[in-house]
């Protein structure tokens, strides 16, 4: 799980071994507390059943003391055994996947270099090295959206894919890699654009990439009225309220979207905002405390279907 954006360049990074209830407490309080823009934290299970590994990266030298003393109340004395540590640029990136389990979703893996031996025969794999962007794969909201992706595949075929705020890519390059089909992606970050144009070539899918710097849909490849039949949002509550009405023009009238970067307190807000444009939840997935919404055009759905899963570490 993961509150906040990476910040582009992140100078320092903390980190501590603790519990699961432990991790998943401070990783909440610093994403409270902190500027997401300029601190990110991630909390992450090690091994199987085993220690979880807390980390938070600083746009700039964070305040050792302070955060040691606002972390107390929640790990007591074992907040003075985290380490701080300064980064240099081509190395946070590494640091950040380090403990790092593939995440299968379907026939689609994503995994580091270091892991291409679990590659099975009939696997569509994606192989990521996190860069200075968010979307490693590992991360429960982008986990969340390719299991509504893998389960939207058993109803139908999109033919027409956008991906807003595509970070690294993971999620259009999911889209591009089974459909074999363009896919439009974009991010307002010329960073994660760059870097996912880099991963895009590494994965042999640059031909079918089509990807652009803006905000939202602001981009003459992505708004296109009524054209995508199927479209992926994975940011955060309050930008996700903002789009309603331009991912509403232009999705397909049988399109679907699937948001997520929620917590479970977002949802209200967030379906309130898509059912004043006319959509309704069909599915939601909760994961590691996050929450993705499939939402699909017309009156209220009775009974939207539910999935849980659990643990990242979890194959999908």
């Amino acid at each position: 799980m993961l509150e906040g954006l990476h910040p582009n360049r992140p100078t320092h990074i903390f980190r501590i071994t603790t519990d699961e209830r432990s991790a998943r407490a401070m990783t909440e309080l610093i994403g409270e507390i902190f500027d997401p823009t300029e601190t990110a934290v991630a909390a992450f299970e090690t091994e199987e059943d085993g220690p979880w590994l807390l980390e938070a990266y600083f746009a700039r030298e964070p305040d050792e003391t302070a955060i040691r003393d606002l972390l107390r109340p929640i790990v007591g004395a074992e907040a003075d055994k985290g380490v701080f540590l300064p980064l240099q640029q081509q190395d946070w990136v590494k640091a950040s996947l380090e403990g790092l389990n593939p995440v299968r979703a379907g026939r689609l893996l994503i995994h580091g270099s270091h892991d291409r031996h679990v590659r099975r025969s009939n696997d569509l794999s994606i192989e990521i090295e996190a860069a200075l962007a968010f979307g490693t794969g590992h991360h429960g909201t982008t986990k969340s959206c390719l299991l509504a992706f893998v389960d939207e595949l058993k109803r139908r075929r999109p033919r027409h894919v956008l991906d807003v705020g595509t970070g690294t890519g993971i999620l259009a390059f999911a889209a591009a890699k089974v459909l074999k089909r363009p896919v439009v992606a974009g991010d307002i970050d010329p960073e994660a654009v760059r870097v996912a144009r880099e991963n895009a070539r590494l994965n042999g899918i640059a031909p079918w990439m089509k990807l652009y710097v803006g905000p939202g849909v602001r981009n003459a490849m992505a708004d296109r009225p009524g054209h995508f039949d199927l479209i992926f949002a994975n940011i955060l509550a309050k930008p996700l309220r903002l789009l309603a009405p331009s991912l509403a023009r232009v999705a397909t009238r049988d399109g679907i979207l699937i948001l997520s970067g929620l917590l479970v307190r977002d949802v209200p807000g967030v379906l309130s905002a898509y059912a004043a444009q006319g959509w309704h939840l069909e599915r939601r997935y909760d994961l590691e405390g996050w929450v993705a919404l499939v939402l699909r055009r017309g009156g209220a759905h009775p009974r939207p279907r539910r999935r849980e899963t659990y643990s990242a570490s979890t194959p999908g």
